[in-house]
């Protein structure tokens, strides 16, 4: 078998990967999106068959996405800085993180009941990741040389491959990461109440809807 875990060479010094910072840019857009659908209203009225199945699919998106956060968080604990991780979700693709919060952002939208809101958090998100994925490629590449080269060329930068997928029999993770990564996720849980909310302020209110989505 391959070696798929590579270490980082200790003459290297790692400049801080800064997710938190990154994270709290995507919760402000988040927010922000939640506060724009006081004032839009989904073509498919509440109750309707359409929209609850869009609900519905929005939900399991959503749950899709904490899971694969979950299980991509197990791989990589709090080693990013110091290991190439190339097994599990990362055989797939690099950023299965990211690949799985923009799933969840998708979701969001679609609970809303809109398939163009849909598709502008996920744009949103995917711009946001394609960024950070960007920077992270340059410093994975500074510290990893050849090993990440060749795991890069093989793997997906975002989109994933299953055919690609390959593991090990024993894992260690980070228990600390795991708790983190899940209450991170329970953001996105908590966003469908709160599309409730609005729904509920909008719908009582004399607020103005300024625009239809489809």
């Amino acid at each position: 078998m391959e070696t798929i875990v590579t270490s980082m060479p200790m003459n290297r010094e790692p400049r801080a990967f800064e997710q938190r910072k990154r994270l709290i840019v995507v919760r402000i857009a988040a927010v922000a999106a939640v506060a724009l659908l006081l004032f839009t209203r989904p073509f498919l009225s509440d109750g309707s068959e359409g929209h609850e199945v869009l609900e519905l699919l929005g939900l399991t998106l959503v749950v899709v996405c904490v899971g694969g956060r979950l299980w991509s968080i197990l791989y990589i604990g709090g080693s990013k800085k110091r290991e190439l991780i190339s097994i599990g979700p990362f055989s797939m693709t690099q950023n299965p993180l990211y690949f799985f919060s923009t799933v969840g952002a998708v979701g969001i939208g679609l609970i809303y009941g809109s398939a163009e809101a849909a598709l502008l958090l996920g744009f949103v998100t995917f711009t946001i990741f394609r960024v950070t994925a960007r920077k992270e490629a340059e410093f994975l590449l500074s510290n990893f040389g050849s090993s990440y080269s060749t795991y890069a060329l093989r793997t997906p930068k975002f989109w994933p491959d299953p055919i690609l997928y390959r593991d090990e029999k024993e894992l260690y993770f980070s228990t600390h990461a795991l708790k983190r990564t899940f209450y991170d996720g329970l953001f996105f849980l908590a966003i469908f109440p709160v599309i409730e909310i609005c729904e509920y302020i909008r719908d009582t209110s004399t607020l103005p809807v300024l625009l239809t989505l489809y």
